[in-house]
């Protein structure tokens, strides 16, 4: 999941290097996926009125569906 979301992302933005994606446990038992990007890469993964990311995050919890488990993904 986590390398999905980092493909994802780094398809998205002009510099792949700056992009990282953290995997964290949430008091719900949900799994929290934080995506850092360079400042100037911010708008590329939000998109216009949060259509890109809203998009990943359609496409993580497809995903995460196959597995059982529930997902979020914040871009920090």
């Amino acid at each position: 999941m986590k390398d999905l979301i980092l493909v994802l992302t780094k398809s998205l933005v002009d510099d792949p290097s700056q992009v990282s994606v953290e995997e964290m446990a949430d008091d719900r038992g949900e799994v929290v996926y934080e995506i850092r990007v360079a400042p100037d890469d911010m708008g590329k993964v939000i998109g216009r009125q949060g259509r890109v990311i809203k998009a990943i995050r359609t496409v993580a919890k497809a995903a995460a569906i196959r597995t059982g488990k529930r997902v979020n993904v914040e871009v920090v």
